[in-house]
């Protein structure tokens, strides 16, 4: 992957987190905005998420970054564990990589590289569950809170059960793709019509030119994904976090029942939880509108946020 600018975004800059490097870039549009970090989900790079969405973003007045999380995208890769398949991550040993929190200080780690004494947090998927993990880990470093299509971020193993879509998760773990640039798209493409809503039409040739500009070969490293999977929690209960906090889900998400967003609302303090319509496991463009005036509308009703240091 090139460390050269794409599109709207800054050339590649670097975080570190012990011997952890972490790739992150910003938005060109938005700058001198609020800062808004967006964590992505399990094995994804930060390019799967939307310029579209970013724009949209910065349009309601966020400076907005991304980053790639350990074991994704540029960011260092561990070496591999036992576990090598994410369901037997899930129920398994668990943590024999690295912990949860060690995910949630990298998420801080980028901020501290990018000179933000503290952000409003959007993550998605597993990235919602590190960021809700970070709001309990570092408290004073999180303005709000946006977590989307995850399971509360605390529960772990057994517990998830009741969260997951087995069947999509089985589907997922089954995909097998040769090692080469057309096995990423194939990849990108067989993700992204799982995690797409069943209830909308599903655009291959979309879905394709979009694989073929990322080309991500995080989306079929299992073993990757396992160690992420795997990552096991330690700290305190969701009922801890106390940053304004906002749950979306999407009504017809495939993988994670919206029972999770609505359970992680319920346990938070004040959360709001709201449902996405016409909305699976991803963020589609026509919902790109709503979750950034959503986001606005949480900072804008958090008290003080606006005030904290930038």
């Amino acid at each position: 992957m090139s460390a050269s600018p794409e599109g709207p975004w800054t050339p590649v800059r670097w975080a570190e987190n012990g011997k952890i490097r972490l790739a992150f870039d910003r938005f060109t549009e938005g700058a001198g905005g609020e800062p808004l970090l967006l964590v992505m989900g399990l094995g994804a790079s930060r390019q799967w998420l939307p310029d579209g969405l970013c724009r949209e973003l910065a349009g309601q007045g966020f400076d907005v970054a991304r980053y790639d999380p350990r074991d994704a995208g540029e960011s260092t890769h561990l070496p591999p564990t036992p576990s090598r398949n994410p369901i037997a991550a899930l129920f398994g040993k668990r943590g024999e990589a690295y912990t949860a929190e060690d995910m949630a200080d990298d998420a801080v780690a980028v901020m501290d590289a990018l000179g933000w004494g503290s952000a409003h947090l959007f993550g998605q998927s597993l990235g919602g569950a590190v960021a809700q993990r970070v709001a309990l880990r570092h408290p004073d470093r999180v303005r709000t809170l946006t977590s989307m299509s995850a399971v509360p971020g605390d529960v772990a193993g057994l517990r998830t059960l009741r969260y997951i879509r087995l069947g999509t998760l089985a589907k997922f773990a089954r995909l097998r793709f040769p090692d080469t640039r057309e096995g990423d798209i194939a990849a990108g493409v067989a993700v992204s019509r799982l995690l797409a809503s069943p209830a909308r039409p599903f655009d291959e040739g979309a879905a394709r030119a979009w694989a073929e500009r990322i080309a991500d070969h995080g989306v079929r490293d299992q073993e990757a994904q396992s160690r992420q999977i795997g990552a096991q929690w330690h700290g305190p209960s969701i009922e801890r976090v106390r940053a304004p906090t906002l749950v979306l889900h999407g009504a017809d998400d495939p993988l994670i029942r919206p029972s999770g967003g609505r359970r992680t609302a319920a346990r938070i303090p004040g959360a709001r939880f709201q449902l996405l319509p016409g909305v699976g496991h991803e963020m589609p463009e026509p919902a790109w509108g709503d979750i950034a005036a959503d986001i606005r509308r949480l900072a804008d009703e958090a008290p003080n946020g606006a005030d904290r240091e930038g």
